[in-house]
């Protein structure tokens, strides 16, 4: 179907999602792309009530109604009864060889698509940048974590940014925790995102179950359901990061796009965890980010090589183990808005770790337990305290006590057996047992978490 041919005069479409388009001028993609959807559906389905193709496009009754008129019309359809004044439409032979046709050029059967100028309205009205963070707010997020206030300042500083972020220091120290923390705190928010974008005919798969979270509240009565109310989205990708995940996945089967890490992320936060071991080389990535960090818009490529210009509206947390001054050059660093170091914890951060990690496996331990293993690490060890260290020492012992089918208890030998297990440890090395845990003695601001990094 050509877009001339059947395209109804159009009336300005209304703006926002909160509005659901009542006729086929008012929704914001061309009609044949909308024709085309339903009859790719009927194909699928090959009968189905009016009422139905409404709930499969995301389209209201009324626009259901009119595109089923549309391929009546050009006989693509038939009605073949009704379920009290809904009518109940089939394929026709005609429709079918059409639909054959159209999926050999795109296989999508979702929600109906919006267009790519109201998702660029909306996610810029949805922009983090309009976000205010307070104390109470970090305070809350980061409760279950062993945290200074200082760090929480630091923290709720740079959400306030809603630019980039970049948290650096030993492993262990908890840096992925604290990222992933960061994005629970402004997940309260809500904001809408599409099913999917269509662009001059072609369709980008936006909304992923998988990232964003649907808001479970009653729907607003009269809303555009192409697009769900989520809390704003937290992706985080590793290791596996290629720079052709950085552009829309064209599925060669199903002949639509898939969208990229950093557009599923847009209005929420985006994690490059363990940054500088990418299969994509830190200077890549600076060359491919330089402008959307600077100017939060992002060039993405059609594979007939077009560039579509789309927002770069988030939140971007990079932590890596590394030195971020001889991980990326000072160009991209002056991108980065905001760099924190978290470093080794005190040894009351360090007492407050271990024993909430004993209270939330309800695992006894013997009083002088932390401060033994305390003077082990520093003493024997020669290293510092890091923030996962309670934790892993703490599986160590569950494990112990699985495999021996006993209740776990950490006693200096129970602690003695995990110690060899988890560190490399000098020959015949064990803890000694000392009196208590005693207060914090080392200086400088830290971040502890009561969670492995």
């Amino acid at each position: 179907m050509s877009v001339s041919a059947y395209d109804f005069i159009k009336i300005e479409p209304v703006d926002g999602p909160t509005y659901r388009p009542q006729s086929i001028g008012e929704v914001d993609v061309h009609q044949a792309v909308l024709e085309d959807l339903a009859l790719r559906i009927l194909y699928l389905s090959s009968s189905l009530s009016i009422l139905e193709l409404s709930e499969k496009t995301r389209l209201s009754f009324e626009v259901a109604k009119e595109l089923a008129f549309r391929l009546r019309t050009e006989m693509l359809c038939q009605v073949t009864g009704s379920n009290g004044y809904i009518p109940q439409i089939a394929i026709t032979s005609q429709g079918r060889t059409r639909a054959m046709e159209l999926l050999s050029q795109c296989r999508y059967t979702g929600p109906a698509p919006v267009s790519l100028e109201n998702y660029v309205k909306q996610t810029r009205k949805q922009s983090l940048s309009n976000v205010e963070v307070h104390a109470e707010d970090v305070q809350r997020a980061f409760s279950h974590l062993v945290v200074d206030r200082e760090m929480l300042r630091q923290f709720g500083t740079a959400l306030n940014s809603g630019s980039s972020i970049f948290i650096y220091g030993p492993p262990g120290t908890g840096k992925t925790t604290v990222a992933e923390t960061l994005s629970r705190v402004i997940a309260e928010d809500e904001v809408w995102i599409p099913y999917a974008v269509e662009v001059d005919g072609q369709i980008i798969s936006v909304y992923d179950s998988a990232i964003h979270c649907q808001v479970e509240e009653p729907r607003p009565k009269n809303r555009d359901d192409r697009w769900v109310l989520c809390q704003r989205p937290a992706v985080m990708v590793g290791g596996e990061l290629t720079a052709e995940m950085l552009d829309l996945q064209f599925n060669p089967i199903a002949k639509f796009y898939v969208a990229p890490a950093q557009m599923k992320a847009n209005n929420g936060v985006l994690i490059i965890d363990d940054f500088g071991r990418q299969r994509i080389r830190p200077e890549e990535l600076l060359n491919r980010w330089v402008v959307p960090l600077d100017r939060r818009i992002d060039f993405l490529s059609l594979s007939g090589g077009k560039k579509i210009e789309v927002p770069f509206e988030m939140l971007v947390v990079f932590a890596s183990n590394m030195d971020p001054a001889e991980l990326v050059d000072a160009c991209f660093l002056r991108r980065i808005q905001t760099k924190i170091k978290i470093g080794p914890v005190s040894d009351g951060q360090f007492c407050e770790i271990f024993r909430r990690v004993a209270d939330e496996h309800q695992v006894p331990f013997d009083a002088s337990i932390p401060a033994d293993l305390i003077d082990f690490i520093r003493g024997t060890l020669k290293q510092e305290l890091r923030q996962c260290h309670p934790r892993d020492i703490m599986n160590q012992v569950l494990w112990a006590a699985r495999y021996d089918g006993r209740k776990p208890h950490l006693d200096h030998a129970a602690m003695a057996q995990a110690v060899e297990a988890y560190f490399l440890t000098p020959h015949c090395a064990s803890p000694k047992p000392v009196c208590e845990c005693r207060p914090s003695t080392t200086s400088g601001r830290s971040a502890s978490t009561a969670e492995s990094a």
